[in-house]
């Protein structure tokens, strides 16, 4: 971890929260679910075995931080045929959780969504939550991103370029930390939401994130 950044809870203006195992905790058979039907995708579209897509997909995720990204730029997928074949994702095992919704709701200052999902799953996730409509004031998703997704520095500077953040007033709520680098760079706060995922190991060492939270709707409740 990093020396504190001299910005203090109570003086963020704006609070960006990351969606998929952060708000909520992927499942074991979610994750399943997820990575057969983009292995499923990503071969079809190729044409390759599931073998060959399933390598394809994770270099990809690990080189471009999302398998649609490395699709994009290498293979020529066309974006809206990947999200109209790909459809809503199985939510079933996502848990309610309106107080989380509800402790989020009551931090001062501006609450937005930053994903490398869909604004559509972002919203039925959050229904299924049951989070309030007026919960978050935005989402930010790929889309909005122009297909660059996080942790590519130039999505973050977009982000508070179209909302006008002072990223210096900003906080940040991820729970993949190489993810909260460039928002570290540009002067937010950070916060990893800790999970056991074999990517967020060792994460206490990271020099750039401010905080580490074990469980997030605690941590609200603490500031």
């Amino acid at each position: 971890m990093r020396k504190q950044s001299l910005l203090q809870t109570q003086e963020v203006e704006t609070w960006i929260f990351d969606l998929d195992n952060t708000l909520y905790p992927v499942t074991k058979r979610l994750l399943a679910h997820i990575d057969e039907h983009m292995g499923s995708f990503v071969a079809k579209y190729l044409g390759i075995s599931r073998k060959e897509a399933h390598q394809i997909q994770k270099s990809y995720f690990k080189k471009y931080g999302l398998t649609l990204r490395g699709l994009m730029l290498n293979d020529g997928l066309d974006p809206a045929r990947y999200f109209e074949e790909m459809g809503p994702m199985d939510l079933d095992e996502v848990e309610p959780n309106p107080e989380l919704g509800e402790y989020i709701a009551s931090l001062k200052g501006r609450k937005i969504i930053y994903t490398n999902a869909s604004a559509r799953h972002t919203e039925l996730v959050l229904n299924q939550m049951k989070f309030k409509k007026n919960t978050f004031e935005a989402i930010f998703d790929i889309q909005a991103a122009n297909y660059v997704p996080k942790p590519a520095i130039e999505s973050y500077k977009l982000l508070c370029k179209t909302y006008s953040i002072d990223p210096t007033r900003a906080a940040m709520i991820d729970d993949i930390a190489r993810n909260l680098e460039p928002a570290a760079q540009l002067g937010m706060m950070t916060v990893w939401k800790k999970t056991n995922a074999e990517w967020a190991k060792n994460i206490e060492t990271e020099t750039h994130i401010d905080h580490v939270v074990d469980d997030l709707k605690d941590w609200l409740r603490s500031i």
